[in-house]
């Protein structure tokens, strides 16, 4: 719904009713889905005896629901409704129900779907071929940064990319999209008018900008909460293809929106790591469970083939992108010191701290410290928490 583009406005409730219903205290998705499983359509909602609607209002709201019944639009709650949700139309949210026909058909395809989505940007994008990054809110720089190539590349080749707007493997899949030239849709588990973490404001600004969308199946004004999390999750691998995750421990929501994704018939992609990594734990789980392993974009976008771009197939660490053209590894060694090559062969593909990589090489601290300094500054390596991490 869109106030200018539809000419809808507030003084009629029923166009708003299944964002207004979903709004009242109690009132949730399962009782939505009750209540239309017994064939009532929403037009005559308000024309039924209202003793026979009670059983589907919890106590929570049912003093809300009546008074609405009687009243209408000068009830309280009706007012209140308005109060919140005008502001958005006025800045051109889209506010989509499962009856429009813009709805993404992926996901009205998956288990009691979200009966409303709140859109701030290209809600077109929502109905494209998706492919969703997951993973830790604390991942190492080679997680990231993996996150951020994988994605660059199959943004590149005109899939979507879709994540959840945290920090860690999401920002770095959100970047690596935009990077790519293409299209990244962030879900948020809070309102659209509240972006969280803040920090990412900019960023979800550029997603629109880039033609993209921020999508919620959240009231206005909804705060972050720790439950809402799996809720987006769910919503996260409905609209995408398959889900890729990049990084994760044992316990976490990434291993949640896989299995949301295994329910929904979707594709789960794995990334590897370190035997010695905890956030590579829950990435060989999955694989060991038959999710499939993967270690370029390449294999992704294979399996996808019918759904990418025709375009020549090749390693991530070598991908041309328009605008964005990174250096292989090799390039960053070619004019490397023997001294250099030698270090950053010793610090392996595990992570590492000082006094290990010091026991592995005849440095002294200080030739040490400056030779790690000269890796970092060529891209080769991070350092991060007293950690030493080599990237790919």
């Amino acid at each position: 719904m869109n106030k200018e583009g539809s000419g809808l406005s507030f003084d009629d409730p029923t166009p708003w009713l299944i964002p207004f219903l979903l709004s009242l205290p109690g009132f949730g998705v399962s009782r939505y889905w009750q209540l239309r499983h017994n064939n009532l359509p929403l037009e005559r909602l308000l024309t039924q005896p209202l003793g026979s609607l009670q059983r589907f209002f919890p106590a929570a709201c049912r003093s809300m629901f009546n008074e609405f019944y009687r009243y209408r639009e000068q009830s309280p709650c009706w007012r209140t409704f308005v109060e919140r949700h005008l502001p958005l139309v006025d800045t051109g949210v889209d506010v989509i129900t499962h009856e429009d026909i813009r709805y993404p058909e992926m996901l009205m395809a998956t288990d009691q779907p979200p009966p409303v989505l709140y859109v701030q940007g290209a809600v077109e994008a929502l109905s494209m071929p998706q492919i969703a990054f997951v993973g830790s809110r604390h991942a190492t720089p080679n997680g990231r940064e993996n996150a951020r190539q994988f994605a660059r590349y199959l943004a590149s080749v005109g899939l979507g990319v879709t994540s959840g707007l945290a920090q860690g493997i999401d920002a770095s899949a959100h970047l690596g999209a935009l990077e790519g030239h293409g299209v990244t849709l962030a879900v948020m588990g809070t309102g659209i008018d509240r972006i969280y973490p803040a920090r990412h404001r900019t960023m979800a600004q550029d997603i629109v900008a880039g033609g993209g969308a921020l999508i919620t199946e959240f009231a206005p004004g909804t705060a972050p909460h720790s439950g809402n999390f799996p809720r987006r999750n769910r919503i996260i691998s409905g609209l995408s293809l398959g889900v890729v995750v990049v990084e994760a421990a044992l316990k976490s929501g990434s291993l949640i929106t896989a299995r949301y994704a295994l329910e929904q018939n979707r594709e789960v992609f794995a990334i590897p790591g370190s035997i010695h990594n905890p956030l590579s734990r829950g990435c060989h789980r999955l694989i060991r469970e038959g999710a499939t392993l993967v270690e370029t974009a390449e294999d992704i976008a294979r399996e996808l083939r019918g759904w990418a771009l025709s375009v020549p197939m090749v390693d991530i660490g070598t991908t041309a992108v328009e605008g964005a053209e990174p250096e292989s590894q090799a390039d960053r060694l070619s004019d490397a010191s023997p001294q250099e090559q030698a270090l950053l062969k010793a610090v392996g593909f595990d992570v590492c701290n000082l006094d290990e990589l010091g026991a592995r090489v005849a440095l002294s601290t200080p030739e040490l410290l400056a030779t790690l300094m000269q890796l970092e500054l060529r891209g080769l390596i991070a350092q991060e928490g007293g950690n030493i991490v080599r990237l790919g």
